[in-house]
């Protein structure tokens, strides 16, 4: 009987290790909408006009590093709720263009980022994007997740902006 025990709890343990190895698998993986340019539009002409602000924010400044454009989307007193940038308007563009060294290109017809959905309501605008992270518990792996960004639209213009980021 000891000896049974012996090689169950020794088979058990061959068994289990290999699950506990391996990374979570039992999520889905984050998928981009087909037609992004699709998700920044609305039948609402305000919610239209506010995903519009968020759509040159991402396309001209985000990928394109044309911060010189700043003012065309972002208010003065921009408020951003990132802890890796000041609040102002002259606060992001210094954090883009001095910290992170952001160089322009040539701003594209159409957006290279994936994205998941783009909500709209009142004054705000949510844009949802697939993300791959590491694995800390698998360094050779990774998995997917969502990223979010969301910006607050007053008069044309992002007057204040909140995301996930931490700390490097």
């Amino acid at each position: 009987m000891k000896r049974l025990f012996v090689v169950a709890v020794a088979l058990a343990a061959v068994l289990v290790q290999p699950v506990m190895a391996q990374p979570a698998t039992a999520q889905e993986a984050v998928v981009p909408a087909g037609d992004a340019e699709a998700l920044f539009t609305s039948p609402d002409p305000v919610l239209n006009a506010n995903k519009q602000v968020v759509y040159g924010i991402i396309r001209d400044l985000l990928e394109a590093g044309h911060w010189e454009m700043a003012d065309r989307y972002l208010s003065e007193g921009y408020i951003q709720h990132n802890p890796n940038a000041a609040s102002g308007r002259a606060a992001v563009v210094e954090y883009f263009t001095k910290v992170r060294q952001v160089k322009p290109q040539p701003i594209p017809a159409r957006l290279k980022t994936p994205i998941v959905s783009v909500t709209a309501e009142g004054d705000l605008v949510v844009v949802a994007y697939p993300r791959q992270v590491k694995d800390p518990k698998h360094p050779a792996g990774d998995y997917s997740t969502t990223w979010f960004d969301m910006w607050r639209i007053r008069d044309g213009k992002a007057v204040e902006h909140w995301d996930p980021a931490l700390l490097p």
